[in-house]
């Protein structure tokens, strides 16, 4: 089973570069990092885990920006964004940015996609929160028009594209695609769709929600060899990682902490054992 990580990477943190050197040469798989654009100060959404907002949230590092540092400085190192909060970008110019860092990693590109949590951020992107999912997905089948062999339309309900050259393209045709977010028929529906697999934060109950996943999968014709559960955001323990190979889990991102450099080698040292 790989072993992946993710951080909130801020300006306050240990650096892309120097997280990135010390992941590849220490053995770990991957490198996933989260988006927020802003935090509206004055909001009405709470932060779903409950109490304050952690401080980091406001002070995130443009993921694609990050992970080209990364991507620079490794060789093996998988990139991934856990997630992209996909209904806030112009769908052109994500597809562009995916597109080149897939190529400049050799790869390496992992695109997590999410819906999102607050709110009042996605209504300054222009979001409409009640259909903000539906969006995602408009969006997700025009990138995949921009990413196809030859100069292919979209015509969607929020978005479209004329036939277009749009180069580089991703490694396969597309990268890697893992959906984040709470099981359910909608978001089941939504990976079945699009995507190559599940992002579950924390991990819990997978062996009652896999299965219903696998079912929907294989309804929708998916070859059931391909589908891909990837638990994220996980804080590790012997029995849990058992757990998880027991249930097929091939790949486990690990949470690190939102630390300088000292804190978060601390970290990767103690989580060495789970390699």
């Amino acid at each position: 089973m790989r072993m992946s990580t993710t951080i909130f990477l801020t300006d306050e943190t240990i650096s892309p570069v120097r997280l990135a050197r010390e992941l590849e040469q220490r053995g770990f798989a991957g490198l996933y990092v989260p988006e927020h654009t802003h935090i509206p100060v004055e909001r009405t959404t709470g932060y779903p885990a409950g109490g304050e907002l952690p401080r980091e949230y406001g002070r995130t590092l443009d993921p694609f920006v990050a992970l080209a540092q990364a991507a620079a400085v490794t060789s093996t190192l998988a990139l991934g964004t856990g997630i992209t909060l996909v209904a806030q970008h112009d769908p052109i110019d994500l597809a562009k940015q995916i597109a080149s860092l897939d190529h400049v990693s050799g790869g390496r590109f992992t695109l997590g996609v999410g819906f999102g949590w607050n709110k009042e951020e996605a209504a300054d992107h222009g979001v409409e929160w009640s259909t903000r999912r539906e969006l995602a997905l408009d969006r997700m089948r025009l990138m995949r028009a921009l990413w196809a062999p030859e100069p292919t339309p979209y015509k969607g309900e929020f978005g479209s594209v004329r036939p277009s050259s749009a180069f580089p393209k991703p490694a396969g045709g597309a990268p890697r695609i893992l959906v984040g977010g709470a099981a359910g028929p909608k978001l089941f529906a939504h990976i079945t769709q699009y995507a190559d697999g599940w992002l579950p934060i924390g991990g819990r109950g997978l062996t009652e929600t896999m299965p219903r996943l696998r079912a929907a999968w294989e309804a929708a014709g998916r070859d059931p060899k391909t589908l891909q559960v990837v638990p994220y955001a996980v804080r590790p323990s012997a029995g849990k990682l058992a757990h998880y190979a027991e249930l097929g889990v091939e790949e486990v991102v690990l949470q690190l902490p939102p630390g300088d450099e000292p804190e978060v080698l601390r970290a990767l040292d103690e989580y060495a054992q789970y390699l």
